[in-house]
């Protein structure tokens, strides 16, 4: 067994959520139990193909210092046998309640998938206790990632799952539950996509008086700048009508215009705050297969926690303020004239703060940039694609003037958030050496630059 690669890695990750070997992709089962934040994950810990998956387990008191413990849940039974897919956690009369997908490969080629649940007293030993419900009829076995939450004006439980129709178009479909065991099927929640083959990890929830939809659909066309990746995760505000809902203004908006984010999934805090999580390794085949980690036994990690808020129309994303935590040396440079900065260090977080907008420049090591160009108001990231080992670029437009930027790297990491959090962009980038970050422009304001502490727990 491959114990703790990444602490030997060329590309180590300093506080980012991490397999210790093997791959790993989706978050699942995000919940607060017992005065403790769990996230579960996607895991094949035997190698860095999509096969095997179990969930990883990983617990934390503040969303910084984060203990590893076992497997929660592996293949075993006949529902689950080749893969424990992604799902949900919730809690009710103390009981922390975990639903995935079970998948299934029969002998003769059939697959099947099945939504199951398993339950824990103590937030370390699952009981399984098996599939909830028939699979349901109009669609294919495509049907997975269950997000279930409470809504305390109907007194009831629902469970959403994304789906795809027999004509293969994407979709949601819904359950209600009074006890979380005994299901009742409501159809689509949401009329299906005419552009888009199938839509995963969907989630609903109430965020600032707006209920917000979220999900990973599959097949969007690109348009303009958006949808450039080969899936993609999208939001949009809804309104209940009837026994569905519907989209206010018809209109996806993609979620984070960087390279890297997929399988967003959401949870409410005991303070009330809907944080985010997603997986930072949704990329083509054969450019997820030239990852240089994958030589090291591993490959991929989550997100930085994100807090979420809802105002005039747009989902801002704002870096959880526990992860000031991790700050320790702080530099501060003016943005009205060049400067450099070398270090052997591999984690920082970046605080520019705009009184005057202008185009600039920022390098992180050599073939990683941001650049912003004040004439059509465009931040553009540029990375060295590391099978082609061209330069590749995304690309979005702010519709105000840029206020601030708001950055965390973190070793092969950059997470960039700007005009409070109304812009956000994910990307992984992998380059030797020490880094060497760069800065030319004409901005009137400021940046506060802090080394950040390595918080990875490697054991």
């Amino acid at each position: 067994m491959l114990d703790g690669v990444v602490a030997q890695s060329k590309y180590p990750l300093a506080y980012h959520i991490t397999p210790l070997h093997g791959l790993l992709n989706d978050p699942n089962g995000l919940v607060q139990f017992n005065g403790k934040y769990h996230v579960f994950y996607q895991w094949n810990p035997t190698g860095t193909k999509h096969i095997n998956k179990n969930w990883g387990h990983m617990v934390s008191d503040n969303m910084v210092d984060w203990e590893r413990r076992e497997i929660a849940l592996a293949p075993s039974e006949y529902y689950d046998k080749d893969g424990i897919y992604s799902g949900s956690a919730v809690v009710k009369d103390g009981i922390l309640y975990l639903f995935y997908t079970g998948n299934v490969i029969e002998e003769d080629g059939t697959k099947k998938s099945y939504q199951c649940y398993a339950t824990s007293e103590d937030g370390i030993t699952f009981d399984k206790k098996g599939p909830l419900f028939a699979h349901p009829e109009g669609f294919t076995r495509h049907v997975r990632d269950p997000k279930v939450w409470y809504s305390e004006t109907e007194a009831k439980w629902f469970l959403l799952l994304g789906a795809q129709t027999n004509e293969l178009l994407g979709t949601a479909i819904w359950y209600v539950s009074t006890n979380l065991i005994e299901w009742e099927y409501l159809g689509e929640i949401l009329s299906a996509d005419s552009e888009a083959y199938m839509w995963e990890c969907p989630d609903l929830f109430e965020l600032d008086g707006q209920w917000v939809f979220l999900l990973s659909p599959q097949g969007l066309p690109a348009k303009g700048h958006q949808f450039q990746n080969i899936y993609h995760s999208v939001y949009f505000p809804v309104v209940r009508a009837g026994s569905k809902y519907e989209m206010v203004n018809e209109k996806m908006l993609e979620i984070d215009w960087g390279f890297e984010f997929y399988a967003p999934q959401t949870f409410e805090a005991d303070d009330g705050r809907r944080i985010l999580y997603a997986w930072m390794g949704v990329m083509e085949p054969e450019v997820e297969q030239a990852t240089p980690t994958i030589s090291e036994g591993w490959i991929h990690n989550l997100t930085i926690p994100r807090e979420l808020q809802f105002e005039n129309g747009k989902l801002k994303q704002y870096p959880v303020p526990e992860l000031a935590l991790l700050r320790k040396n702080k530099t501060t440079y003016t943005l009205s004239e060049p400067w450099l900065v070398a270090s052997d260090e591999y984690a920082y977080e970046l605080l520019m703060d705009v009184e005057s907008e202008a185009s600039f420049t920022l390098s992180i090591k050599d073939g990683t940039k941001l650049f912003y160009d004040v004439k059509d108001r465009s931040l553009t990231l540029e990375r060295i694609n590391w099978l082609t080992q061209q330069p590749e670029t995304r690309k979005t437009l702010l519709d105000q003037p840029l206020t601030d930027v708001h950055i965390f790297i973190d070793g092969s990491s950059i997470e960039i958030f700007s005009n409070a959090g109304t812009s956000v962009a994910s990307a992984r980038f992998f380059e030797e050496g020490p880094f060497v970050m760069r800065y030319e422009g004409e901005i009137t304001g400021r940046i506060d630059i802090y080394e950040l502490e390595h918080k990875n727990p490697l054991s």
